[in-house]
């Protein structure tokens, strides 16, 4: 690993005066979609994770700052033991080895997603504006501009035509205008089964560096309508309204009504599945992480649901037949 890897043979001797041995082995802990990358270190019956964040690609400040919060809100994150900001290594208490995407089944789902739904309450009462970036309309419409550059555009070769395009557009808007106009709360932005540890306490929670100050539903999607795995639509509207009863006696600011909640939830699940939809195709065409394009499908079924659900999105099926090849090209328009 080291004989081409000039960071690695940075990062060895780095972590070795930190923890102030030398016989430590280093393991290949995980990947994800971005470039950070992360090992295991293992010496004297202990374990800890190192991350690397080639500073160039990555900032490890908001790592170490959204850390910070979390911890502070009871819920448990890795600890961080050392930091090297400017070279972009950081040493972190080891969570273990088992995610939430790993061992979840029909059995244990209820009482795991229990646990999460626990610590997301947690992390939302620990809320104030001002904090983290705001999930305002210019992030939400670049995120959901991923999709027509890099699903449509890159992926699949469709160029829309301007009306097209228009009609899109007045989509996008409504999704965003019902975005902001939920109730605010810090925003994990990624909280789903691969991101959650089996730990103790339950669950250990990674990856949360994007979060932002923004749509209170948005975790919660991310939660049941995961990248990863799909749950009946039954579950997931049982699950939705134990978190929905669950944060309203404790203090966070839910829908007052859970209709108004779980139109909001199937709102700002769209917004996410065109966005995951562009990103997808990003990280395999740009970024070079193939792999990831094989779980569109279950996104665009996530997103048919939602655009068969309500009339003023309806104009959406057209394009995902046309997508999908179910028929002809039908006219949508919004």
């Amino acid at each position: 690993m080291s004989d081409a890897d000039p960071r690695f043979d940075e990062l060895r001797p780095w972590v070795s005066a930190r923890l102030g041995a030398s016989d430590l082995t280093f393991q290949r802990a995980s990947e994800d979609a971005s470039f950070r990358r992360y090992f295991r270190v293992i010496g004297n019956g202990r374990s800890w994770i190192v991350m690397d964040a080639p500073p160039q690609r990555e900032d490890c400040r908001p790592f170490v700052h959204v850390a910070r919060l979390m911890h502070g809100a009871g819920v448990h994150v890795p600890e961080i033991i050392a930091e090297d900001l400017e070279r972009g290594y950081l040493l972190l208490t080891d969570l273990g080895t088992k995610t939430y995407l790993t061992v979840l089944n029909d059995g244990n789902a209820d009482a795991l997603f229990s646990d999460a739904l626990d610590a997301l309450v947690k992390w939302q009462l620990a809320s104030r504006p001002d904090t983290l970036p705001p999930y305002d309309e210019a992030l939400l419409r670049r995120e959901l501009g991923l999709f027509p550059e890099w699903y449509l555009g890159r992926h699949l070769g469709i160029e829309l035509e301007a009306d097209d395009r228009s009609s899109l557009e007045t989509l996008f808007t409504r999704l965003v205008e019902a975005s902001l106009a939920q109730p605010k709360a810090y925003v994990h932005r990624d909280y789903m089964p691969r991101n959650l540890m089996l730990s103790d306490p339950n669950p250990g929670v990674l990856d949360f560096q994007d979060a932002v100050y923004g749509p209170i539903t948005y975790d919660v999607v991310s939660l049941f309508r995961d990248a990863f795995l799909s749950w009946p639509e039954a579950r997931v509207l049982d699950w939705s309204a134990r978190y929905w009863e669950r944060a309203k006696r404790a203090g966070v600011a839910v829908h007052r009504d859970f209709g108004d909640f779980y139109r909001a939830f199937e709102w700002m699940g769209l917004q996410r599945h065109l966005k995951v939809l562009g990103i997808f195709a990003r990280i395999h065409y740009r970024d070079g992480k193939p792999g990831y394009l094989e779980d569109t499908p279950r996104f665009l079924a996530y997103a048919r649901v939602v655009a068969e659900r309500y009339t003023e999105l309806s104009g959406l099926v057209g394009l995902l037949d046309m997508i999908e090849k179910r028929a002809p090209r039908a006219a949508y328009t919004f």
